[in-house]
């Protein structure tokens, strides 16, 4: 599953330096090789990429650079000799970031017109495409509310009550996109002030905060297979809305029904893109690779590969995903410009609110 987890801010807060290449890996004109760039979460079905290598004539090198924060940084600092052709994996969180950068050129990709508006947030200049969707969500451990005869929470109002002290862990929000998203979720949910108040009652209430996905989720939630291995004993965590269903494929043998639930009213809309490369050394072959991120033959082999939903109208999802992890109805969502001209800020005084 995603972990999405990254050096929040690094770029713009300097929390981390990254020495730029002083040589390119990237294809050359008129190559026969393709380099994409992505973060570690990057998946796809050989025998669908082997389908576009043969349909194309493009041989796809993958570059693999870390969690998303860490490949974004890294690839604004190489803009002028990048490491590929086309980058995957930035979303919407830290989109502004890589526009105000330059770190894309326009291409308006050949299918576009099928993706969704609603996911199309820089329509005007196409400098990024996108690509796929996905809900921060906290889940919920089925097995324990059950047991304590609890009704599991459904919004982030819930999530401050008595009867759910002690039980929430989440992603450090300067550490952790799932933890970003959750704050941009509270942020959009209670207004620029209001979203403090809101977390001092989290923090009351005894939010856990820890660095990121993989810990929350496999280590300190109960109703994850990995919780339950290491003994987590916490029922609540910050998640995504494909977790469910993770569990159930992933599961052997089978549950006839998901052990995590979501609840639905703390939803944050994640969308990701790719885009061409500025300084590419394959253009001709970026656009092809781009191209065939939003083919219905990728979009639908998305969701089991990296757990997540196609922009694609008309891409098939998997029935465990309809069954187990149904996309929010009514998540919250955010500008690209408004989550720039206060991401860094807010992440400061969350760090101040939740962990000083």
């Amino acid at each position: 599953m995603h972990t999405r987890t990254f050096l929040a801010a690094a770029v713009g807060l300097g929390l981390v330096t990254l020495s730029a290449c002083s040589s390119s890996s990237g294809s050359e004109a008129g190559s026969k090789t393709v380099t994409l760039v992505s973060h570690d979460s990057w998946a796809v079905s050989k025998n669908v990429l082997r389908d576009f290598e043969k349909q194309s004539g493009y041989k796809v090198r993958v570059l693999k650079d870390g969690d998303a924060g860490q490949a974004v940084n890294k690839a604004i600092l190489t803009k002028d000799n990048p490491q590929g052709d086309v980058f995957f994996g930035v979303d919407n969180t830290l989109l502004s970031r890589t526009l105000d950068n330059g770190l894309f050129q326009p291409y308006e990709a050949k299918g576009l017109g099928a993706v969704g508006t609603a996911y199309q947030l820089d329509a005007a200049k196409h400098r990024v495409t996108p690509i796929d969707y996905g809900d921060i969500c906290v889940n919920y451990d089925k097995a324990y509310f059950s047991k304590h005869k609890l009704t599991p929470p459904t919004s982030y109002a819930d999530l401050v009550k008595p009867q759910y002290k002690n039980l929430l862990v989440t992603e450090n929000a300067a550490t952790s996109s799932p933890g970003l998203g959750f704050l941009l979720g509270s942020a959009a949910a209670y207004g620029d002030s209001g979203w403090q108040d809101y977390w001092k009652k989290l923090r009351a209430n005894g939010v856990k905060v820890v660095d990121g996905w993989e810990q929350a989720y496999n280590e300190e939630f109960s109703g994850s297979a990995g919780g339950k291995k290491a003994g987590g004993d916490r029922p609540l965590v910050v998640s995504y809305a494909s977790s469910p269903p993770a569990e159930v494929i992933y599961a052997d043998p089978k549950p006839s029904t998901a052990p995590t639930g979501v609840a639905t009213g703390t939803c944050f809309r994640q969308i990701e893109f790719a885009g061409l490369l500025s300084n590419a050394g394959n253009t001709k072959g970026g656009k092809a690779l781009v191209d065939f991120l939003v083919s219905k033959e990728f979009q639908e082999d998305m969701p089991l590969n990296m757990f997540v939903y196609p922009v694609v109208k008309g891409a098939s999802v998997p029935a465990e995903f309809t069954k187990y992890g149904p996309a929010a109805q009514d998540p919250e969502t955010m500008a690209p410009d408004k989550i720039a001209a206060n991401r860094d800020q807010w992440v400061k005084t969350w760090t101040s609110l939740v962990l000083k």
